[in-house]
């Protein structure tokens, strides 16, 4: 089956309080429909921070019910397509982001998007690349804000959860209660700033369920790789928790020792920075599914 669900009601925080506004059963098709992440509030350069409600940040859409999840299950999101409007903004905060200590006021930036590019400047054209930063399910405890990421995704902010990839959420409360929001039309590794390019836009999903399947953290898949998704206080943190979920993904499945398996990681794994600005820090450890291969192994989860 396929659905439509329009952001006319967003929430801003993952929660296994909040009502859902569509269920589904495990197998379903939905095309979501997201506000920025700045819910449309900036619409020129000339937007000054005290125009904006800041209690209207990162807005998702949802969340979905999906019938079939359980405790203790993973939720599936494979990402079938996403839809972009045609201009994105980006902005910068006094004390936000890594150079925020620089900054000496809020600005606002308004770029076009046009012909399968982003217009940055009359000298810069640059390329997109369509994601998703805001996407996950309720975590088990308290609610938590859309700007935070975790164990449930949340604002994980990573370039490669795009067209294509698929994303495995360990469910924690009945029925999963999944949302997205947060489009980017293109964001660097880090998102340095704290904003990518922000773009409302609309999302098509797949989603389906894995029964009682044990998952600590977000899981992605893309054609090439799979990869460990981990939130932290520190990046070092973050990039630990993250080899550390697939040695334990792995070690059960590849028939090497721990110490041979570290050896692999190292040889072939990918640890990369997916963003540095939230309040956790975000990391991702990637496998090349042609290493899995050698081991017949065609799935991590």
């Amino acid at each position: 089956m396929s659905y439509s669900l329009a952001r006319s009601r967003p929430i801003y925080a993952m929660s296994k309080t909040n009502d859902p506004i569509l269920r589904v059963a495990a197998g379903s098709q939905v095309e979501i429909e997201t506000f920025d992440c700045f819910e449309n509030q900036i619409s020129s350069d000339d937007s000054s921070y005290d125009d904006m409600d800041w209690n209207k940040v990162n807005p998702a859409t949802g969340p979905v019910y999906v019938e079939d999840a359980a405790v203790g299950d993973v939720l599936v999101v494979t990402i079938d397509n996403i839809e972009l409007s045609d201009q994105a903004v980006m902005a910068v905060s006094p004390g936000k982001g890594v150079l925020g200590d620089q900054v000496d006021q809020f600005e606002a930036k308004i770029i076009p998007i046009q012909g399968g590019k982003a217009i940055f400047d009359e000298n810069l054209e640059i390329p997109l690349n369509p994601m998703i930063g805001v996407i996950g399910v309720a975590p088990e405890g308290d609610p938590v804000s859309n700007g935070t990421p975790g164990s449930h995704g949340g604002n994980m902010d990573n370039k490669m959860i795009t067209t294509g990839t698929t994303l495995y959420f360990p469910v924690r409360t009945d029925g999963a209660l999944f949302a997205l929001g947060d489009l980017h039309a293109a964001m660097g590794d880090g998102e340095v700033c704290v904003t990518g390019l922000e773009i409302a836009g609309k999302v098509t999903v797949s989603l389906n369920v894995i029964k009682q399947t044990e998952l600590t953290n977000p899981v992605l898949e893309t054609d090439e790789y799979f990869g460990t998704i981990a939130s932290a206080e520190t990046l070092d943190d973050a990039v630990k928790m993250s080899v550390s979920d697939m040695a334990k993904l792995l070690e059960d499945k590849v028939g090497l020792s721990f110490s041979h398996l570290n050896m692999l990681f190292s040889a072939v794994g990918q640890t990369q920075i997916c963003q540095v600005v939230d309040p956790l820090l975000t990391a991702r450890f990637l496998i090349p599914k042609w290493v899995l291969k050698k081991y017949n192994i065609t799935s991590i989860v």
